[in-house]
């Protein structure tokens, strides 16, 4: 086998040359047929080693047979229907060779979104667990958001994954944004539309801002591929090297990054997110007049134990509104309980989990309550008469028994007569 210089020397002393092939196997030292092979041959040459076969050709009928009933069949499982007990890399190579010829094939077209059309939405769980108080680390949600047209990011940590720290998630960089897109693309988060149907607070949410939700398919990521290309990237480009003290330290170097992020240039449509954002802004919808209801919100009747529970964690509420119904309002930092319009319960939100939050003023006013309480009882005792025989018996308004034998001794004085007159 010449190489690939004698080839292309042969080529040149031939065609350009003009010289004969006698005289070029002469001058080369190389047989003649060989240079007739390199000349007939439009490709260098390139050497090939003959194949040995392998341990798997006496078994790929076996193969076939299995994938042409289960083109789907993992090879892990073919292996033990086989009994192969050689490599499994050896047999998983002979099988993604052959398994196109029985497996239907589901290209994927390119798409190409226009201004203002959609944002895809997704929950990236960076492993880095953060301090939350209470000597607590914990793995905490990221909201993260890609714009369809422009490819902007925009992401936010965020404190569960109840519909209303997502909602409330979602209005925060919505409107960071200013304008409202057209369509909110998820997966089936439970808390959005796990079910298939989106979920009554998602569908309040969107009634409020004018858009609607579409849900991905079943098990389909590619369906929100931007966003998950950018969760990706985010665990690639932003999380290597840092250290986080707090969820607002995370937000805080998070904030501070993703200018980075959008000024670089994606090569899918060459150009920067931050440059192409005005044209996806111009194609949005306004923002509400009113900001939408987002939040945890519920209403609970206050047991004599005044503390109520916020996603797992407990709350002191005042203790006078004991025995009534309190509304309670959380956000991403504060958590809020009023009765009747009135604040009785104002406390910093707690990302840590089972974590008991109390409000000093709420322990004094109890201890107030407890003590008047206690004089009260034992007022009652020091009023109560005895038997005789030692027995206690309880003073009670005259009313009662009125009521308890239904008579009515009530009277009316008579026009300008004095009232001990009209009493006799």
């Amino acid at each position: 086998m010449i190489t690939v210089e004698n080839w292309a020397e042969i080529r040149r002393l031939h065609r350009s040359e003009k010289i004969p092939i006698k005289e070029i196997a002469r001058k080369l030292g190389i047989a003649r047929n060989t240079v007739r092979a390199a000349l007939a041959s439009e490709r260098p040459p390139k050497y090939e080693r003959a194949g040995r076969g392998s341990l798997v050709d006496g078994v790929e009928m076996d193969v076939r047979k299995l994938l042409a009933e289960y083109p789907r069949m993992p090879a892990t499982v073919i292996a033990e229907r086989i009994g192969w007990q050689y490599s499994i890399t050896t047999l998983k190579d002979r099988i993604r060779a052959i398994r196109p010829e029985y497996a239907s094939i589901d290209p994927v077209d390119r798409i190409t979104y226009q201004p203002g059309q959609i944002v895809q939405c997704d929950l990236w769980f960076p492993e880095p667990k953060i301090p939350v108080g209470h000597s607590q680390l914990l793995m905490l949600p990221v909201l993260v958001m890609t714009l369809g047209f422009s490819r902007f990011l925009t992401a936010t940590m965020i404190p569960s994954r109840q519909a209303g720290d997502i909602l409330a998630g979602m209005w925060q960089l919505i409107s960071g944004l200013g304008m409202v897109p057209k369509t909110l693309v998820w997966d089936r988060e439970s808390a959005i539309g796990g079910t298939g149907v989106v979920s009554v607070p998602a569908a309040s949410f969107a009634g409020s801002l004018a858009t609607r939700f579409q849900l991905a398919p079943p098990r389909d990521p590619e369906f929100k591929g931007l966003v998950e290309r950018n969760n990706g990237y985010l665990e690639t480009s932003f999380l290597p090297g840092r250290s986080f003290a707090s969820p607002a330290d995370f937000n805080a170097q998070l904030d501070g990054w993703l200018p980075r992020a959008n000024g670089r240039v994606v090569r899918s449509t060459g150009r920067r997110p931050e440059e192409a954002l005005a044209a996806d802004l111009a194609a949005m919808t306004m923002l509400p007049v009113s900001a939408p209801s987002t939040g945890l919100r519920t209403q609970v009747r206050l047991g004599r134990e005044y503390y109520l529970r916020v996603d797992s964690n407990d709350y002191s509420v005042d203790p006078r509104c004991a025995g009534r119904f309190v509304d309670v309002h959380a956000t991403a930092t504060m958590v809020t309980i009023t009765r009747e319009g009135t604040v009785v319960g104002a406390h910093a939100r707690c990302w840590a989990r089972r974590a008991t939050i109390t409000d000093p003023a709420h322990v004094g006013i109890a201890k107030t309550l407890r003590s008047a309480f206690a004089e009260e009882r034992r007022s009652l005792e020091r009023a109560s008469r005895q038997h005789a025989d030692g027995h206690r018996v309880a003073l009670r308004v005259l009313t009662d028994y009125d009521a308890l034998f239904g008579g009515d001794f009530t009277t009316t004085a008579a026009a300008g007569a004095p009232a001990e007159k009209a009493l006799s």
